[in-house]
């Protein structure tokens, strides 16, 4: 069977520095570093022909799909953590990477796993409230942008609109009660805008936020930037 996704962490990768047209830049570069014994925070690259043919078919193969809970297994087990944990949750980035750099012409979905449960967890073991509250809603916002397609600026006039209520001008002065309206409303704003409740269940999280950043291959931006810079639309993220 072929291999489609790349380990890193724990002092080993199953890449390295030369395999920038299987695992971009990024992952070349991640696999190499852990390889090199640099403490890089443990992960797992899904390669540039998964890219290639969720483009040409819209959708990641089947077989891909059980590849991908082998190696979250794998991550979980070694983080100690397991994905959207209620009492002690693993949070994940999903980022892109081509073999040329494309600086922010793609998209990437942070504190991926937070849920109306785990933000609990998260809350209890940083003892810290207000930032668990905080990431939440960072993470509603960028989920619903890059995933949902619900334009940005939505969910910051209403970040706006919470400020102007407090009396407020920083996001820093919010309080924990503060923001946990501040996610309720998000959370209506993506239902309103979808016909859906944002989605709870942090496995489909992870498959929308990959599929999403899969497609940012070819968004505006990223195209117009290959054709100015001469880079191939064949590489894949």
């Amino acid at each position: 069977m072929t291999k489609n996704i790349y380990f890193f962490g724990g002092g080993k990768a199953e890449g390295n520095a030369g395999m920038k047209d299987l695992l971009g830049g990024k992952g070349a570069g991640l696999a190499e570093m852990t390889n090199a014994g640099v403490p890089v925070p443990p992960g797992f690259t899904i390669s540039t022909r998964v890219c290639l043919e969720f483009q040409a078919e819209g959708k990641v193969p089947e077989s891909v799909e059980q590849e991908q809970a082998e190696h979250l297994a794998r991550l979980e087990a070694l983080m100690g953590k397991r994905l959207g944990d209620p009492d002690d949750p693993l949070l994940v980035s999903v980022r892109s990477g081509a073999k040329i750099s494309m600086p922010g012409m793609m998209d990437t979905i942070l504190n991926l796993g937070l849920n109306d449960r785990s933000v609990e967890g998260l809350a209890a073991k940083a003892q810290n409230p207000r930032f668990a509250w905080d990431c939440y809603r960072r993470f509603l916002s960028m989920f619903g942008d890059v995933v949902l397609s619900i334009p940005k600026r939505r969910f910051e006039d209403e970040l706006t609109a919470a400020k102007e209520r407090k009396g407020v001008k920083l996001d820093i002065e919010l309080d924990t009660d503060d923001l946990k309206e501040l996610v309720k409303t998000f959370k209506a704003l993506v239902k309103e805008a979808t016909g859906e409740d944002f989605p709870q269940d942090p496995l489909m999280q992870l498959n929308l936020a990959r599929d999403a950043v899969f497609r940012s291959w070819n968004n505006p931006r990223a195209a117009y930037y290959r054709k100015q810079n001469k880079i191939p639309d064949d590489l894949g993220t």
